[in-house]
């Protein structure tokens, strides 16, 4: 048997269409994590597929400093789709290559090195994106990683004015908290960081590598405060599953960003992917369909009466709080009621279902919740 470096789940997954996926026997599963929110129009959307399959029957690979049509095109549609006065585009394959970029661009343009993080954030599994995360699990066995990385806690608006200065190149953090355990920016939160980020010359970094591309109920979770940061990170969905992350940023963040490159930047199959993937999200308008679908989420799991902790989130990025064992909910949805979720922590049950979601799925969750914690809690 050979062997390999990654944790597997017992279920073999063979194919899958719209919000389901299906195992080797056949077994439909609702894919209420969108395998880790990669898969936001659904799986397998026939217009992506589509796009996909006539990009590789074209051109499979040109490196990137040759300008390629696709991915010309995917560079104007995420300029204009872009928080306002955001207009350039960096293309990589990853979360974590998005935001190690941003963090590399935000020391290049301010020729600053203090980077600004929260408690509970999660930014990447890179050296650079690792330092910037808080759990220390995650960073033990690598460390030392980079340096001059100084953390606050999330929504304490005083600890964070105390933490920028004139030494600070970024602060960098998520609208709404995943990893964390599914925790909104406060009211006021994100217009202090853009008041204290501007006031020291420092960049803002919004990572919407989870909450970006209609998740949370508007394009960008950011827009829905307001607020226009420095540099905004965008992977996960984007292309549908395929591999690629975006860095977005201002001018003055593109002007002085440094020498930074990568082999497979906006390689044409994904930026096809990509580009067809974000023309579904707006043509089916599925930001405000994820709004209307979550709020009747949380509002059905509140009403449930379940018995846990909090129900809490923004559009369709949804935690459920248990008092305990979460993966043991998690083992339950999945084997009595083939549905699939994810945790944020050891007590947070996280909900990221493809945006293409209709109430019946979001009903059928909260049956299946309600079933399993009368057992588990009880």
């Amino acid at each position: 048997m050979s062997g390999f470096v990654f944790s597997e789940k017992p279920i073999e997954i063979e194919r899958g269409e719209g919000p389901y996926l299906y195992d080797a026997d056949g077994t439909e599963y609702l894919d209420a994590g969108a395998s880790y929110a990669c898969t936001p129009v659904g799986h397998c959307h026939p217009t992506v597929v589509g796009a996909t399959v006539e990009q590789v029957e074209r051109l499979l690979y040109v490196q990137g400093s040759y300008p390629n049509p696709v991915r010309t095109e995917l560079y104007e549609k995420l300029s204009a789709l872009a928080p306002d006065g955001i207009e350039n585009v960096w293309l990589c394959n990853s979360g974590t290559e998005a935001n190690e970029a941003a963090l590399k661009f935000a020391r290049a343009a301010t020729g600053n090195s203090k980077i600004v993080a929260t408690k509970r954030g999660f930014h990447g599994r890179t050296m650079g994106a690792l330092a910037t995360t808080w759990k220390p699990t995650y960073k033990r066995p690598y460390e030392p990683l980079i340096e001059d990385v100084e953390f606050v806690d999330y929504g304490d608006e005083d600890a964070l004015a105390a933490a920028i200065d004139d030494e600070t190149a970024a602060f960098l953090l998520e609208p709404v908290q995943g990893e964390g355990g599914v925790h909104a920016a406060p009211e006021g939160y994100l217009e202090a960081a853009r008041d204290a980020t501007a006031d020291a010359g420092a960049a803002l970094i919004v990572d919407e590598i989870q909450t970006g591309l209609g998740r949370t109920g508007s394009l960008w979770a950011v827009e829905e405060r307001g607020v226009t940061p420095d540099i905004v990170t965008t992977a996960k969905g984007i292309a549908s599953g395929l591999p690629m992350g975006a860095t977005l940023c201002a001018d003055w963040i593109a002007a002085d960003y440094g020498d930074h490159a990568s082999t497979f930047s906006g390689g044409p199959v994904v930026s096809a992917a990509a580009s067809a993937t974000l023309d579904v999200i707006v043509e089916e308008e599925l930001p405000a369909h994820a709004a209307a679908v979550g709020t009747h989420l949380r509002e059905k799991l509140r009403a449930a009466d379940l018995p846990v902790r909090d129900v809490r989130g923004e559009g369709l990025l949804v935690g459920v709080e248990v008092k305990r064992g979460a993966n043991r909910l998690l083992r339950d949805l999945a084997l009595e009621h083939h549905i699939l979720a994810l945790p944020a922590g050891r007590t947070v049950l996280r909900l990221l279902p493809p945006l293409t979601i209709g109430r019946d799925h979001a009903d059928r969750v909260v049956d299946a919740l309600d079933d399993v914690t009368g057992g588990a809690e009880g």
